[in-house]
């Protein structure tokens, strides 16, 4: 496993890394994302997005009561938000399991909430540090993550 711990002073600085993480990534690629509330999750997706080359004016928000948003850009982006899973019943019925076994770009908010669930990719853990400040944790394990994430610590 190879970790590395950057560090974001603003939301735009959080929406930087997003951005230029997203700029970066091909797909298949599984992102989870753990941390409280306000911790900059859905702030790191929006440049995710921008990266993807998302339209700028499309709206990039938590999908916290659809549970999935879909966004179309240079590679499409699927983004599910588990804060609000009433059960596992919730994402069999809008195939959770496909989008994660599949070839597309996903990432999963709130993914702590489906721990047991065999879920592997590149963890990105947000803590609150101060009231702007933010310690994002980035956590690689397999040869594509972790040459994913070195190229990410070089560019940042």
């Amino acid at each position: 496993m190879q970790r590395f711990t950057f560090f974001s002073t603003s939301p735009e600085g959080t929406e930087a890394l997003g951005r230029r993480l997203g700029a970066i990534l091909s797909p298949p690629a599984l992102l989870l994302l753990n941390g409280d509330l306000g911790a900059g999750k859905t702030c790191f997706v929006r440049g995710l997005a921008r990266g993807l080359d998302v339209a700028a004016d499309e709206p990039v928000t938590s999908p916290t009561y659809a549970l999935m948003h879909h966004y179309q850009g240079r590679h499409d982006l699927y983004h599910f938000d588990l804060y609000r899973l009433a059960g596992w019943g919730d994402l069999h019925e809008i195939g959770f399991d496909e989008y994660v076994e599949s070839d597309k770009i996903v990432v999963v908010e709130w993914a702590e909430r489906a721990a047991g669930a065999g879920l592997e990719g590149l963890e990105i853990s947000f803590s609150l540090q101060e009231e702007n400040s933010r310690s994002i944790e980035v956590s690689a394990t397999s040869a594509k993550d972790i040459a994913l994430l070195q190229r990410l610590a070089v560019e940042t």
